[in-house]
């Protein structure tokens, strides 16, 4: 992986640095690079990454991670705030896997889970939000929860620290805040549109603290759809990762954006491969500023949501 590309957007006096970095085999449509460069324009914005799964957003991409100084972007978090993915170790053993008795197993797993919900989330100091119905259900876009077995292990002494051992299945599960993230954007986008908040001002206060609660909901939604699947299969389970990939933080007098973007301040952080593909437990070294402290989230796409069905609507009419 390289910087492929660096450039500077100037805003009066000040300068704007945009990177993007990435393989110069990774192929990135380049309205996806449009947008990193409109939005490295907005006020504030110091710095602006690309990562290998850049790809287009709906006016601001996905796979990004921004810093910025003196204001908070809800629209750069986006509609599902504290989305990431978490790994859970089953006991399960890799040697007998069973494919079509496990799938039996696993239907229905998003209709709304029949448990005490409040209690579940005031176990673990989180408030209920209004949204329990869809509390422990994977949704729809990209999200998923995937059975995995280990293919080989790299580093054995960080694959120990982690409990990762190549005997078991494990379980990786992608999803995020469901309907309560949307509900902070549709809120924020209602009262401000697409503009920012004053890092300092009361709104966006306001904004952070809502933020927290939905990041915190959205790694307990995590947790239970994991809890759900082990029970249907009749396993324990052990979190070994969750990380999210859709947040702000602070760092310094500035805050990081990250939108389709994992921390590379937090330990271990999976990247997922498309179905069928490889995913990876990567350990992020000698975290910079000149990724925006962040790394590749991998739930990426080549295209804008919007546009794929059109492309492949267009590519099966042509084969007929």
């Amino acid at each position: 992986m390289n910087e492929r590309q660096s450039a500077q957007v100037r805003k009066g006096a000040l300068r704007t640095e945009v990177r993007l970095i990435a393989s110069p085999n990774n192929w990135i449509e380049g309205t996806a690079v449009q947008q990193l460069e409109k939005t490295a324009s907005l006020p504030g914005v110091r710095l602006a990454v690309g990562l290998p799964d850049l790809h287009p957003g709906n006016g601001t991409p996905i796979g990004a991670a921004f810093l910025i100084e003196g204001w908070l972007y809800p629209a750069l978090v986006g509609n599902d705030v504290g989305c990431g993915i978490g790994l859970w170790r089953t006991e399960l053993s890799s040697r007998a896997i069973k494919r079509d008795d496990w799938a039996d197993r696993l239907c229905d797993l998003d209709n709304t889970w029949a448990g005490a919900v409040e209690e579940f989330l005031g176990l673990r100091g989180i408030l209920a939000s209004g949204y329990e119905r869809s509390f422990g259900t994977i949704g729809g876009g990209n999200h998923f929860a995937e059975l995995q077995a280990i293919d080989s292990i790299q580093n054995d002494l960080e694959c120990a620290k982690l409990g990762i051992t190549a005997d078991k299945v494990y379980l990786c599960v992608h999803s995020g805040s469901r309907g309560l993230g949307e509900s902070i954007l549709r809120d924020h986008v209602a009262t401000f549109g697409s503009a920012g908040l004053r890092a300092e001002s009361e709104h966006a206060t306001q904004y952070l603290a809502r933020h927290d609660h939905a990041k915190r909901w959205a790694s307990a939604n995590r947790e239970l759809i994991a809890l759900r699947v082990f029970d249907r299969l009749r396993t324990p389970g052990t979190r070994v990762i969750d990380v999210g990939h859709n947040w702000v933080e602070p760092i310094g007098k500035k805050w990081i954006h990250r939108k389709g973007a994992a921390p590379s301040t937090q330990g271990a952080v999976v990247i997922p491969g498309s179905r069928g593909a490889r995913s990876y437990v990567v350990v992020p070294r000698h975290p910079t500023e000149r990724s925006a402290f962040s790394i590749a989230h991998g739930a990426g796409r080549k295209w804008a949501r919007s546009d794929s069905r059109a492309r492949l609507e267009n590519a099966s009419r042509r084969r007929i």
